[in-house]
């Protein structure tokens, strides 16, 4: 590489970086990362709605879990991104997995006071592992070239899946691990989260340099880039949210009523934790595959092909409430639903907005997202009780129409990205 000068920031710049070296370190810092992050994330949502149940006392407060968690990521995305925009990615990633670390501690000693409250507070900063978890998907086009951004992209999301899937079955070593330690039932998993987010804090603090953000910033990909970048197609760019958005409820309000439906059936903890470590590798497992299409076949027809999985989804769940083994099916097709419309949607974002608008744009996104997701969570559990597990899908089967109607929509008036 050329040589380098420094930056107020503290990075190694370049007069001619080498991008797509650059692009290559980046997207492995950022998978080891995610694959440690994730563990962390996997806890919260297959253990997270049996523990508000349990300290609230009430099934209908379950959905907490997953609404304060979402509501953490909400709250936590423009304070992360404006971080990104001041310092870089690796101050914000930094900054973000170690807040995450402090949330599964937390959990530990709401359970250990019976605290309610304090166990809300604890899933809201959990929740900020989900906001970096989501800029780690951008950070990975930052300086990627336009035509293998979806691809990029969805690597990043794809490697979550190891840690995200290994985190739901960590219920029974950790269990082991909490009572050899004489600590509360169902805190174990969050003691093996602490140390796994440390990790990936460290990882970002030490390995992520160059700074892709601030790279990006001093070397538009577009020469027409202007310096505070732009956003093109802003009709685009709304629907390109609000699609990210809606998925994203339609999956956290069935999957986060999922462990609550199961364990009501006689279902056990392991083969609840089995169940959602599934529905994780739906999510994930074929990011690459949807990165894919969405590089060659278009952004909205991949949008498209999510909403056709949640459809079958939820007819699946509904129909098949009472057999775990169909709940399972059904589950796993919708964590594949939510990531063909999550990372399709995320690649048109990125095609649509340039140089510093990045960061914002993206974290609006990221706030609609999360936003959706604490409303179809705090829902949820209010639903479940109203109209049981069938009921909570045909309900969410209203907003896959809304997105199928928009994508619909884009289409017939614009074939950018479809």
């Amino acid at each position: 590489m050329p040589t380098s000068s420094r930056t107020p920031a503290g990075n190694s710049t370049t007069t001619a970086p080498d991008l797509p070296a650059i692009q290559r370190h980046t997207v492995r810092v950022l998978i080891a990362a995610q694959i440690l992050g994730g563990i962390g994330m996997g806890s919260v949502l297959s253990i997270g709605a049996v523990m508000a149940a349990e300290l609230s006392g009430s099934e209908a407060l379950s959905g907490t879990a997953a609404t304060l968690s979402t509501l953490g990521a909400a709250a936590s995305a423009i304070p992360l991104a404006r971080l990104a925009q001041r310092l870089g990615r690796r101050a914000a990633l930094t900054t973000g997995a170690f807040i995450a670390a402090s949330g599964s501690l937390t959990v530990i000693g709401a359970a250990a006071l019976g605290s309610f409250p304090l166990l809300l507070l604890a899933f809201a900063l959990l929740g900020v592992g989900t906001a970096v978890n989501l800029q780690s998907r951008f950070a990975a086009t930052d300086v990627a070239s336009p035509e293998h951004r979806g691809r990029d992209l969805s690597l990043v999301v794809w490697f979550t899946t190891v840690g995200a899937v290994l985190g739901p079955n960590l219920i029974g070593p950790g269990e082991v691990v909490a009572e050899t330690l004489g600590m509360p039932e169902l805190t174990g998993p969050f003691l093996i989260a602490v140390g796994a987010q440390l990790a990936a804090a460290i990882v970002y603090l030490i390995a992520l340099r160059p700074d892709p953000y601030l790279i990006s910033r001093a070397t538009p990909s577009d020469p027409k880039d202007d310096a505070p970048g732009m956003v093109r197609g802003r009709g685009a760019l709304i629907f390109a949210i609000g699609s990210i958005a809606a998925s994203h409820a339609v999956m956290v309000s069935v999957m986060s009523m999922t462990p609550v439906h199961l364990v009501n059936h006689g279902v056990t903890l392991t083969i609840v934790g089995l169940t959602i470590s599934l529905h994780i590798a739906g999510m994930y497992a074929l990011s690459p595959v949807f990165g894919w299409l969405s590089d060659r076949v278009g952004r909205v027809g991949t949008i498209l092909i999510g909403q056709a999985l949640f459809a079958v989804a939820l007819v699946t769940v509904a129909f098949g409430e009472d057999d775990p083994v169909l709940v399972t099916i059904g589950l796993i097709l919708l964590g594949l639903g939510w990531s063909a419309s999550t990372v399709s949607g995320s690649a048109l974002v990125a095609d649509l907005v340039t140089g510093a608008a990045r960061a914002r744009i993206q974290s609006r996104t990221d706030l609609s997202m999360n936003l959706a997701g604490a409303f179809g969570g705090a829902a949820s559990g209010l639903v479940l009780s109203m109209v049981g597990y069938s009921g909570l899908a045909w309900s969410a089967g209203l907003l896959v129409l809304l997105i199928v109607a928009g994508a619909t929509t884009m289409r017939t008036a614009r074939p950018l990205s479809a």
